[in-house]
């Protein structure tokens, strides 16, 4: 099978297309042929291991997987010997693992039957930014409905869901984004929308009972400054300085108040996708794609995930497939 490998950090030039054994389901696996792939920030870190503490878990002088892509979409091609809830042919979804190739085995409890209503590139585009922005707000922001909510970086894969999703639970959301993405904002719900080129949301006097930040640049005294006294502070998505500021200082601040102020890793929650896959199909939130490239262009999709100005997510085909 075609597979994109890496097989030491660095720049998306380590990158490249090879050719590798097809893999066999176990007893418990579900082979499934590969059709689209959603990219993620994680894929980036991994490839760099930036953070260098990220090459602890990946492995500290060479990748331990050598194939990046956790949000799958396809087909079943076979199932193993006690498999029940999938046969070949099925449409299904993950957030996985070894996705950028024509093929991948996994475990029957990881996946989840595809939203009749998207096609497999729009399905790829679901599952980890829709995870991470569900569990920011629901379990860590603990959003309630009639809340004031932020969502800095609100264009991009997490941005784009929490700004649905904190409309679809009842929040007043204000979404800060680039001038050329506030329109989309505003499409997927915003109530608010702040051009952060113009308005600096932590210096106009407003506060917020949740800020979730999917990206961003601020400090950690900017968010603090925004938040009510007893508002929760998410931080899902930012720079290694903002991570290390959440990671260490956050913990000080929520003990000297009201305030919470945490970061968090999302939980790859077959259960969740579900709920996810549900609020698809009832027409509460949508996928928002930037583009799509071929698998031979994982490269270039790469380069254009790490320069930050992706609308949405950024998606890689497999070979050919339908809707």
């Amino acid at each position: 099978m075609k597979a994109i490998v890496y097989e030491n950090y660095g720049s998306p030039d380590v990158l490249r297309l090879t050719d590798l054994p097809k893999p066999s389901p176990k007893a418990d696996e579900v082979l499934v042929k590969i059709h689209a792939v959603g990219l993620n920030a994680a894929d980036w870190h991994l490839m760099r291991a930036d953070p260098f503490l990220a090459r602890f878990a990946s492995g500290f002088f060479k990748p331990k997987n050598p194939i990046l892509g956790a949000d799958i979409a396809g087909t079943v091609e076979s199932v193993g010997s006690t498999v029940t809830r999938f046969q070949p042919g099925d449409a299904v979804f993950a957030c996985y693992t070894r996705g950028l190739a024509e093929y991948v085995c996994a475990p029957e409890s990881k996946l989840t039957p595809k939203p009749a209503n998207l096609s497999f590139e729009e399905a790829a585009a679901v599952p980890m930014a829709a995870l991470t922005a569900l569990q920011g707000l629901r379990d860590h922001g603990k959003l309630a409905a009639g809340q004031r909510v932020l969502i800095h970086g609100a264009s991009g894969g997490v941005g784009t869901f929490a700004v649905q999703l904190a409309r679809h639970f009842g929040a007043q959301v204000t979404a800060v984004t680039s001038p050329s993405k506030m329109a989309t904002a505003r499409a997927l719900g915003a109530d608010h929308v702040i051009d952060y080129t113009r308005e600096d949301f932590s210096k106009n006097g407003q506060q917020y009972d949740l800020i979730f930040a999917a990206n961003g640049n601020r400090t950690m005294a900017d968010y603090e400054r925004a938040l009510t006294p007893t508002g929760n502070f998410v931080m899902a998505g930012g720079t290694n300085a903002q991570m290390f500021q959440t990671i260490f200082f956050g913990g000080l601040k929520t003990k000297k108040g009201g305030r919470t102020m945490k970061i968090f890793l999302a939980s790859s929650s077959p259960d969740d996708l579900a709920i996810v896959k549900d609020l698809i199909e009832a027409g509460h939130i949508r996928p928002v794609m930037d583009r799509c490239y071929p698998l031979e262009q994982t490269a270039e999709a790469m380069r254009y995930l790490e320069a930050g100005h992706a609308k949405g997510k950024i998606v890689v085909t497999v070979g050919s497939n339908g809707k």
